[in-house]
């Protein structure tokens, strides 16, 4: 009698003991290289509220904007050491881990917003997100960062000539070195965090990113000129540490899934409400803006031909195709 009783108790309190880990608070520490008041941290704050509600405070998400975790190949790392749980980066640097995102970074690839919702949105995003989980980390949604423009300190751009010689920060991966150089310029492969003293100290000339970045990231205090190139565009992988997301029960990936997919829809209508007031904004602080005339966008077009080449090579033939055949789609 006594031996039944006490298998009843330790089997009461193996019960208890599970059902505390089911219910047992997670932490998530999410980070990105954008500063808060960016879009990008727009779509952080969305999730975390998101995943706060849905949870009833269960699951705790922790910000950490402006690169305070540094860079985004050390976030990566992290991510896959189960250090760090979530991050959201420019998808094209996880080429280094699967070749295949570097087709997010080919120059003019996408012509608007609405084509490259219809891209990361279906299929073939998830199919490139998928890859990921390989590499210890699992794809959940995509957010924007946006069109890419060139700034720089020396001169105005009004022709592609004019963009020769300038020392220009790039993403640390060989295709935007490789774009700069065939520009005529001098790429500095540099990480985000270190870009504004790169500039304000004249190490480098310009930079390249989005209009919403260079703003929320007072680029403009040190660079007098702006060209708006739109040569790149950037979709931002939100990705989740793999150990972390293997220790979750279906009910957690189920709440932060959603708020993953629900913060990019957010993320993406405030990144695009935003250009215009961040370019009126900068106008107004000095930063002299130009626009290339179509024949010299077309020249711009024609230098880059062969830098889409090498990497489309290096991004896959098929890669290459199958987002071509879906941009076809959409294009129709």
């Amino acid at each position: 009698m006594k031996r039944l009783i006490l298998k009843t108790l330790v089997a009461a309190a193996a019960v208890a003991a599970f059902g505390a880990a089911q219910a047992q608070d997670k932490t998530i520490k999410f980070a990105t290289q954008n500063p808060k008041g960016h879009p990008i941290v727009m779509g952080l704050e969305k999730f975390a509220e998101i995943v706060q509600t849905k949870s009833g405070g269960k699951i705790k998400v922790n910000l950490f904007p402006g690169g305070t975790l540094g860079g985004d190949q050390a976030n990566v790392s992290a991510l896959q050491g189960g250090s760090l749980e979530m991050v959201s980066l420019n998808s094209g640097i996880l080429a280094s881990q699967v070749k295949e995102f570097a087709v997010y970074d080919l120059p003019f690839m996408f012509a608007n917003s609405k084509e490259a919702d219809a891209v990361v949105d279906g299929s073939f995003g998830k199919k490139l997100h998928d890859k990921l989980q390989d590499k210890g980390m699992v794809g959940l949604a995509y957010y924007e960062l946006g069109f890419r423009n060139i700034t720089n300190s020396k001169r105005p751009i009004t022709k592609v000539e004019d963009i020769e010689g300038l020392k220009l920060r790039v993403i640390p991966n060989p295709i935007n070195v490789d774009w700069v150089k065939a520009l005529g310029a001098n790429p500095t492969p540099l990480p985000f965090p270190e870009v504004y003293a790169a500039l304000e100290q004249k190490a480098i000339d310009g930079q390249e990113n989005p209009i919403t970045v260079i703003n929320a990231n007072k680029f403009h205090e040190v660079q007098k000129h702006m060209v708006l190139s739109n040569h790149q565009y950037n979709p931002q992988s939100v990705i989740i540490s793999k150990k972390f997301w293997d220790g979750l029960n279906a009910e957690q990936k189920k709440i932060i899934s959603e708020a993953a997919i629900e913060s990019a829809k957010y993320q993406r209508e405030q990144a695009r409400s935003q250009v215009a007031s961040a370019l009126d904004n900068m106008k107004k602080a000095g930063l002299q803006v130009t626009e290339l005339p179509s024949a010299e966008q077309g020249k711009l077009r024609d230098k880059l031909r062969p830098v889409v080449a090498k990497y489309a090579v290096n991004a896959g033939q098929d890669t290459v195709k199958e987002l071509q055949d879906e941009l076809a789609k959409v294009r129709k």
